[in-house]
């Protein structure tokens, strides 16, 4: 397994969940001093980085962006892809297929957390539904040859109210059908909404395509009541070596959070 860290620019929405949102070098020098193998970056659009300095600076410090992140697409202005307007659904499908681009540069993937966007209320669960996949197709037609996976991560209910559990994730991926859409779990998220983490995380071994990792406070791991330990055990046994990206809160600092999720990490997967 690798580790990484969320970052990034400074621009970023106030609701970008990011440990360090700075000029990208410096985040990404960072991250190599820390220890990590790769940075996850959240984007709420692709003109926002100089994507060629971007890869020289990966070469340089020989670090990888495995994930690229939407989830300030849905926080700037709801675009989503369960909204009954079809404007907003394209505008929605429009950016995801931007970061798909940048994404191909990178060999990264691409993440769907809350720009699936919400049920509807007042109207039948499927017609959410429907328009969900619908869009979900289009961005991942767009992006099966590029060589992208899109990343569906669930997400706790009181955040919103559609796909919460893992299992949920699965089940609308296989009625989707792409090969190149994953699930994502989070274990922050699995903490409010699934069973067990464990039994989860083993069930859907191979759906899995990426891992976000927060304690049960969303600081990094070791700051909280989950068992990072056990949870990593658990991946080694079933067999995943991917990413398990921090995206935590930047507390106490950035510096701090990011360096104490490096170091607790590390002891648990070392090199």
């Amino acid at each position: 397994m690798k580790i990484g860290i969320a970052v990034a620019p400074p621009e970023a929405l106030a609701s970008a969940f990011v440990v360090f949102r700075d000029d990208l070098e410096v985040s990404i020098k960072k991250a190599k001093a820390l220890g990590y193998d790769g940075v996850e970056l959240a984007l709420l659009h692709p003109g926002q980085i100089d994507a060629g300095r971007i890869e020289r600076l990966l070469k340089e410090c020989k670090l990888e962006i495995p994930m690229i992140s939407s989830g300030q697409v849905f926080a700037e202005g709801g675009l989503c892809f369960t909204s009954p307007d079809r404007a907003v659904r394209d505008k929605a499908i429009s950016r995801i297929k931007g970061l798909i681009d940048q994404a191909q540069r990178f060999r990264s993937m691409v993440n769907i957390g809350r720009v699936r966007g919400p049920l509807e209320p007042g109207e039948a669960r499927r017609d959410s539904e429907d328009r969900f996949l619908e869009a979900l197709d289009d961005v991942a037609q767009y992006a099966e040859p590029k060589g992208v996976d899109i990343a569906l991560e669930p997400v706790n209910r009181y955040e919103i109210n559609f796909i919460n559990r893992v299992e949920e994730a699965v089940e609308i991926i296989d009625r989707l059908g792409r090969p190149n859409v994953k699930v994502m779990p989070d274990v922050f998220h699995m903490n409010i909404e699934d069973r067990s983490i464990e039994d989860s995380l083993a069930a859907y071994k191979d759906r899995i395509g990426y891992i976000h990792f927060a304690d049960s406070n969303r600081l990094a791991p070791g700051m909280g009541h989950l068992n990072f330990p056990n949870i990593i055990s658990v991946l080694k046994a079933v067999g995943y070596s991917g990413y398990v990206t921090a995206e935590i809160l930047p507390h106490p600092t950035p510096d701090e959070a990011a360096a104490q999720a490096a170091r607790y990490l590390r002891a648990l997967l070392p090199r």
